[in-house]
């Protein structure tokens, strides 16, 4: 048992979180694997509609999969995969996008006891051979005009099989070996026998940025998934964890209606967060299907379609990052449509500027909005504002520890402990003793707790900073630039941008013995053919050095005042 002083410097107590009304202030989390969760629904909803992909021609038919059709399908993925080897301690690699397939893929991967690893499929091909050799993917799920990707580094990674999800539609089937259709055929649509440690078989090998350049593996078992998922499923709707009569896993609404207005099986959301990140695996899938949501998928943001599509599927909740409601508040056709059915708006992977906040509480005051906090390390998060309609949300902070959680701050910087931290980051002993002591993670992140036990988080003890939701960091950057052979020294901060968050803006001294010309608007190109969309460059800034500490470290708060006073 840890002891309530993880590390040396502790400048708060322990905070827990509030009990909603009507709830414990303890959650008994069945112990079930995580494909629990979507045979749970599909015996519950079989027939409601748990994901629509909506037409994009006028007169076309939407794409739809049903909570019953998703639990057969990824039942038959279960056994074909098993049929071919891969199960428990293997790990198959997800390198899509949002897509209809995808939930089939996530809880299929899950039921076969194999792990799931999710890739953003905009990775470059380094990074992208990197991460599925280091997870050791057996098998790649990969998407469309992804494919092509997989096979450029095909021969670089341990995949023994690549399986495509509408390939063949984007012709690319060189690429994979089997289409996922044809993979599913003629298996049973009932799920495998198959011994789950839920405690020590991981779920998800999730990677996350690092400031050294190379992403790190975190690793979470089944425990951490389910617990994460139905620490915020019950706090967002006032419920219970509970098993059916075939021991999977449902909610049971105990909460008083008019507190949770939003009632299981009733919510409609328009989904953008990436499937890949934690926060949409978790927030966007694993609590969608606890609740019975229906989602609405949109591949890329377009706010007037946004809207119109919120109007149209009447959707109940809204959830995101900080730019996309930036956007939806500056369109014009935000007081057009019929958005009365909204009850609930919820933003993380950012902070939320306050005079956002308070356009969102003008515009829908029939809606709770609500920030919450987390990180991959923590399977996804660890606090929110109240959900319920008589809990207190205070404007700027990230709510309060939800059920099962401590926060404390240890010489300002924010530690977490519950039952969602990660085990640790795969094969890197080091870095996981850096982070993690007694039960305890530190974050990396500077925060504040006021005297009711809310969190503000103030500032990253990293460098990191954040563009439209996505973490991107400043080394990964700089040594990206150190490689160009024009750049003598570099450094990267960021911007303020009300839409985007944060500007990635590179600072370059350019070295004196070039033998041709070479500008800025060259070097900036060179880096933006090298990285992921997110992390592009937006502006580079030639300097004549770039300031430095007496022990030799970047000031970037320097640079950022530099950039602030440019107005």
């Amino acid at each position: 048992m840890a002891t309530d002083e993880p590390i040396a410097g502790a400048t708060t107590a322990p905070v827990r979180g509030q009990t909603p009304p009507g709830l414990p202030s303890s959650l008994d989390y069945p112990e079930v694997p995580v494909g629990a969760i979507l045979l749970g629904a599909a015996a519950r909803w079989p027939d409601r509609i748990g994901w629509t992909d909506p037409a994009t021609e006028p007169g076309g038919t939407d794409r739809t999969l049903t909570f019953g059709e998703a639990g057969r399908r990824a039942c038959q993925l279960a056994n074909a995969l098993q049929s071919r080897g891969i199960g428990s301690g293997d790990v198959v690699a997800v390198h899509a996008p949002n897509c209809i397939d995808y939930p089939v893929v996530y809880y299929g991967i899950l039921l076969a006891g194999a792990t799931f690893s999710p890739t953003n499929p905009l990775l470059p091909p380094d990074d992208l051979a990197f991460q599925l050799g280091d997870c050791s993917a057996k098998a790649v799920v990969t998407w469309g005009i992804a494919a092509p990707a997989i096979a450029a580094v095909r021969d670089r990674i341990p995949a023994e099989l690549v399986i495509g999800v509408d390939t063949a539609v984007a012709s690319t089937t060189d690429a994979v070996d089997i289409e996922l259709d044809d993979l599913l055929a003629g298996h049973p649509d009932t799920p495998p026998a198959v011994d789950i440690d839920i405690y020590a078989d991981l779920a998800h090998l999730a990677y996350t940025g690092g400031t050294t350049g190379r992403s790190k593996g975190v690793e979470l078992p089944h425990r951490n998934v389910v617990v994460n998922s139905l620490q915020y499923a019950c706090w967002g709707s006032g419920s219970l964890p509970a098993l059916d009569g075939n021991g999977n896993l449902v909610l049971d609404q105990i909460g008083p209606e008019e507190e949770w207005p939003g009632r299981l099986g009733t919510g409609v959301a328009i989904n953008l967060t990436p499937w890949f990140h934690a926060m949409g695996t978790i927030g966007g899938l694993n609590i969608a299907v606890l609740s019975g949501s229906s989602l609405v998928l949109h591949l890329r943001f377009d706010p007037g379609r946004y809207l119109a599509d919120a109007e149209k599927y009447r959707i109940t909740s809204m959830g995101g990052a900080p730019p996309i409601y930036v956007a939806l508040l500056q369109h014009p056709d935000i007081d057009k449509r019929d958005l009365s059915s909204v009850l609930g708006i919820s933003s993380g992977a950012a902070p939320l500027p306050v005079e956002i906040l308070e356009a969102l509480k003008q515009r829908f005051p029939q809606a709770k909005v609500g920030e919450g906090y987390g990180l991959t390390e923590v399977t996804m998060g660890a606090t929110s504002n109240p959900s319920w309609r008589s809990g207190t949300r205070k404007v700027g902070t990230v709510g309060v520890p939800v059920f099962d959680t401590e926060i404390k701050l240890v010489d300002g910087e924010v530690c977490i402990r519950g039952p969602q931290v990660m085990r640790g980051y795969h094969n890197r002993i080091e870095a996981t003793e850096e982070v993690l002591a007694d039960g305890w993670l530190r974050t990396g992140d500077i925060g504040s707790i006021d005297d009711d036990g809310y969190l503000t988080i103030v500032d990253r003890k990293k460098d990191m900073l954040i563009y439209k939701g996505y973490n991107v960091y400043p080394r990964e950057l700089e040594e990206v630039l150190f490689q160009h052979p024009a750049v003598a020294n570099a450094a990267v901060v960021g911007k303020r941008d009300m839409a985007v968050g944060e500007l990635p803006i590179a600072f370059v001294v350019l070295a004196s013995d070039l033998d041709e010309r070479v500008d800025a608007t060259d070097v900036l190109a060179w880096v933006n053919e090298r990285v992921t969309p997110y992390k592009k460059l937006r502006d580079i800034r030639v300097v004549d050095a770039i300031p430095v500490s007496a022990a030799g470290k970047v000031l970037r708060r320097e640079l950022r005042a530099a950039i602030e006073n440019e107005g």
